[in-house]
């Protein structure tokens, strides 16, 4: 055995991360920080789109109160939206599901950072190509083409 290397393994795609990942039953990124949700590289016809009473006072960002952007809602880890999606900031399209400022968000709020999926490739139902793949750190190949959990003892 070996441990399985990137070339070795199905790349997560961004489908597979979103599907995984669901925002709209997430929302920690938008209550993660009120850091995070900065502007930097927008453009001012990007700004203008974003209704004045969500910007904060300083106009650095989105309007946060306790931590938790004024555009998110809903209740976060249950059901969540944005109310100005389409003008969203850059920081929050980069954020991605699944991706290290997701976890670090869904670790922050408690909420699993598992993929709520089977790991192991082949054991999801209604999906030719299989699951979603763990981290690397956590798989075995045996054979260049299927991954095993080094958990599993078969």
């Amino acid at each position: 055995m070996r441990i399985a290397l990137p070339h070795d393994r199905p790349f997560l795609t961004l489908l597979d991360a979103s599907a995984a990942f669901d925002c709209q039953s997430c929302g920690a990124c938008c209550a993660y920080s009120a850091d995070w949700p900065r502007f930097s590289t927008e453009e001012d016809a990007e700004l203008d789109r974003i209704p004045q009473e969500l910007v904060a006072t300083d106009l650095s960002g989105m309007l946060c109160e306790d931590g938790r952007c004024a555009a998110l809602r809903g209740e976060v880890g249950k059901q969540t939206a944005c109310a100005i999606y389409e003008a969203r900031p850059h920081v929050c399209r980069a954020c991605m599901p699944g991706g290290d400022d997701c976890l670090m968000a869904r670790a922050a709020r408690g909420l699993p950072l598992e993929l709520p999926i089977s790991p192991l490739v082949g054991e999801m139902p209604g999906r030719a190509e299989g699951g979603a793949v763990p981290p690397a750190s956590q798989l075995i190949s045996t054979s260049g083409r299927h991954l095993v959990s080094k958990d599993r003892t078969d």
